[in-house]
């Protein structure tokens, strides 16, 4: 049997795969030709598809580099160029070997072992000892993770045990430079409860996590970034007329930003199910109070949420509403993945804000329009989710005209 013949059940399997998760015909075409090549690169060096080796997909790249340039007299694109060939290449691997990447190999070293063994039981510390979400432990770890690229082969058992306030001090003059305020407390922070593991777990001789001393954060300080209500309906205008289905999703989800001031993830996880259209309502469930609350269903948001259900959205077992528009057709996978469409619809507008420009400035343009419609406080930390009504207080910063209204005159003697 030649190689072309024992690629072809492969071809195959993946041909089924792809039609099943909506592909074009020109998405099995690339899959076919790249599949052929790449088995048959592996039958030249007596390669089973099922033992192969992240190793053999970067030698088959760079074999087909090499023909590229005996072709073309150039290099090929560094953009998209790799992704053509692996795309189809990892899909052939997953069918053939269940999971792709494989598994990280095991620690080859004393050194990765002991890395391996501190980052486990960090975890195991922070979860199930002290109950912290998994969210929480990757925050702390990120910054032990970077102590421990620092001390390098200090990161030792021995080591550690002779680590002294100098070397923490040393440590976070490395690291803080360059990094906001905000985000030198996190590192103060996740380094705090790191040491505190290593002294529970035995590493240290004793607690330095009080000799690590946070920058001061100041309640409030900080002037959030809202879009102005020009820029929110240039925004609206510009994306309302891009008929596209990328489009028609974004002015779809534009609009629930604007209009509610809805937090990125409560959109990205609103479901087929949450939509009452009878009642014209529908449900969230917000995203720190985990309270549901029911919103009207606006005309101008039902009709784009519609147009974007019957015309754009594709057929899928997934039950949220909005889902990416190339497959595979599957939704977004937290509040972040929104970032794009953000600045997508601000490209389109031709606009080119200052400071943040993210979801979150939507939801800080709808409470200053609240507080200018003389909305009570109580009833926009209500209306956007907070826990504590204390929490809308940072938008009274942005309401600056109104605030002028009510500025004191200085006496003639403090102006000079």
């Amino acid at each position: 049997m030649t190689h072309i013949d024992s690629a072809e059940p492969w071809v195959e399997r993946g041909k089924a795969h792809l039609a099943a998760h909506g592909y074009t015909a020109d998405a099995f075409k690339r899959f076919r030709a790249t599949t052929r090549r790449f088995l048959a690169f592996l039958h030249r060096r007596r390669v089973d598809i099922s033992t192969a080796q992240c190793s053999h997909v970067r030698s088959y790249l760079e074999a087909e580099r090499r023909r590229f340039r005996r072709r073309h007299g150039r290099d090929p694109n560094a953009g998209g160029w790799p992704k053509c060939h692996t795309a189809p290449i990892h899909l052939l691997l997953r069918l053939a070997q269940g999971s792709w990447p494989p598994p990280a190999p095991p620690p080859a070293t004393s050194h990765e072992r002991f890395r391996r063994e501190l980052r486990d039981g960090f975890r195991h510390w922070m979860m199930e000892v002290r109950g912290l979400s998994v969210l929480t432990f990757t925050k702390d770890w990120y910054s032990a993770d970077r102590f421990l690229d620092w001390l390098g082969s200090r990161a030792s058992p021995a080591s550690l045990q002779r680590l002294t306030p100098a070397d923490l001090d040393g440590f976070l003059a490395w690291r803080a430079p360059g990094i906001r305020r905000a985000t030198r407390v996190g590192v103060c922070q996740g380094l705090r409860s790191f040491l505190r593991y290593l002294h529970g777990a035995g590493f240290i001789g004793r607690d330095l996590s009080a000799c690590v001393t946070r920058p001061p954060l100041y309640w409030n300080e900080d002037i959030p970034t809202a879009f102005t209500d020009a820029q929110a309906k240039a925004m609206l205008a510009a994306t309302r007329h891009d008929r596209s289905a990328v489009g028609r999703r974004d002015y779809a989800i534009l609009l629930l930003l604007a209009t509610y001031g809805l937090r990125a993830g409560e959109i990205t996880r609103l479901r087929l199910d949450d939509i009452d259209w009878r009642r014209e309502r529908f449900s969230i469930t917000q995203s720190k109070s985990h309270r549901p609350s029911q919103l009207p269903l606006l005309a101008p948001v039902g009709t784009a949420i519609l147009d974007y259900l019957e015309h754009v959205r594709p057929r899928s077992e997934h039950r949220q509403v909005f889902l990416f528009t190339r497959a595979p057709y599957r939704p977004f996978a937290c509040g972040s993945s929104l970032g794009p469409t953000v600045r997508r619809c601000l490209c389109r507008a031709g606009i080119t804000p200052a400071g943040k420009h993210g979801c979150h400035a939507f939801r800080y343009a709808r409470a200053v329009s609240l507080l200018r419609a003389a909305v009570p406080l109580k009833a926009i930390s209500d209306i956007l989710g907070h826990r504590s009504p204390s929490s809308t207080d940072s938008y009274l910063k942005l309401a600056t005209e109104d605030l002028r209204d009510v500025g004191l005159e200085l006496p003639s003697e403090a102006e000079s």
